[in-house]
């Protein structure tokens, strides 16, 4: 009875046993692993399945599955990208058409720009002249000490404030002059949209 049960047992058992899988991989140290899972050493290498004779069912290319991966991830991102510039200049296109009703208006907005732009510069050079005026007399009044240790340090705050400010001012004005480029290459842009648009009505 003993011998019978041991045999219905070791029956039950034999599918199992024979549908057994296992894992292979060379590690990066070039050795041989194993596993009845992917062993760690295996991980980000090629992996051959094994069943339970040791033959080979099929390889895992992981390093390939993850570039997949990664790859998918990146053509992904770069159409939400493209959908997101196309929604942009649609919506840009919707407020060119509502903005404009011709190109003589669009004319009139960059004329009107490049007037602000000149009253800008205009502006910004007439408070350098001030700032050079009164640097000078600074400069002047310095000028009556023996040293410059010698003058009050009010007078040398004043010196420096004033440096600074014409540098300050400088800078804003290369800024506005760059402006009217920008300005020219906006409207330039939003004329030729607005002509490609309309011609397609």
């Amino acid at each position: 009875m003993l011998r019978t049960t041991v045999l219905l047992a070791a029956l039950a058992l034999a599918p199992l046993a024979a549908d057994a899988q296992s894992y292979r991989c060379i590690g990066k140290d070039g050795k041989r692993y194993y596993g009845s899972t992917i062993p760690a050493e295996c991980f980000g290498l090629p992996v051959e399945q094994l069943n339970a004779q040791g033959l080979v069912l099929k390889r895992i290319d992981q390093a390939g599955g993850e570039k997949e991966r990664l790859a998918k991830e990146a053509a992904d991102a770069k159409k939400r990208e493209e959908e997101s510039a196309r929604r942009e200049l649609a919506r840009r296109n919707r407020a060119l058409l509502a903005t404009y009703t011709s190109e003589s208006d669009i004319e009139e907005a960059r004329s009107r720009a490049l007037a602000e732009n000149s009253k800008a510069i205009r502006d910004v050079e007439a408070r350098i002249e001030t700032t050079r005026k009164r640097h000078a007399e600074y400069e002047k009044e310095l000028a009556s000490y023996k040293s410059a240790a010698e003058a009050p340090a009010r007078l040398r705050d004043d010196l420096k404030n004033a440096e600074d400010e014409l540098q300050a001012q400088q800078q804003l004005l290369q800024v506005k002059k760059r402006d009217a480029d920008h300005i020219n290459a906006r409207y330039d842009d939003d004329k030729k949209r607005y002509t490609s648009l309309t011609a397609q009505r």
